[in-house]
């Protein structure tokens, strides 16, 4: 029995999402988390690790630029989570979007 995975039912439309942008590949939608004013999600829509993605960003990396710079236009930060003590909290990959104010202080 597969495990349930959050990011994949919003994928198959059983879990609501903002969706931002989508693609064949990609979605991009709102963290329901709000340490900052712009936080998003950038995730392939196959379920795949975080090493997984890393290895070959191209789409999910493309898109979340092309959000960061239309939500955020004076600068973002793109992180992703690794493990527990890394605070990785999904096992679906993905890449967080992260703008809206200066983040200096969040260095």
């Amino acid at each position: 029995m597969a495990r349930y995975c959050v990011f994949c039912e919003i994928v198959a439309g059983r879990e609501p999402a903002d969706v931002l942008y989508e693609t064949d590949e990609v979605i991009v939608f709102r963290n329901r988390l709000r340490w900052v004013p712009t936080m998003l999600l950038a995730a392939p829509k196959q379920h795949m690790t975080q090493s997984d993605l890393w290895k070959a960003m191209g789409a999910v990396g493309e898109a979340a630029e092309k959000v960061g710079k239309e939500h955020c236009p004076n600068g973002f930060r793109l992180i992703s989570n690794f493990g527990y003590d890394g605070m990785q909290s999904q096992e679906h990959a993905h890449v967080h979007i992260l703008g809206g104010m200066f983040l200096g202080e969040y260095a």
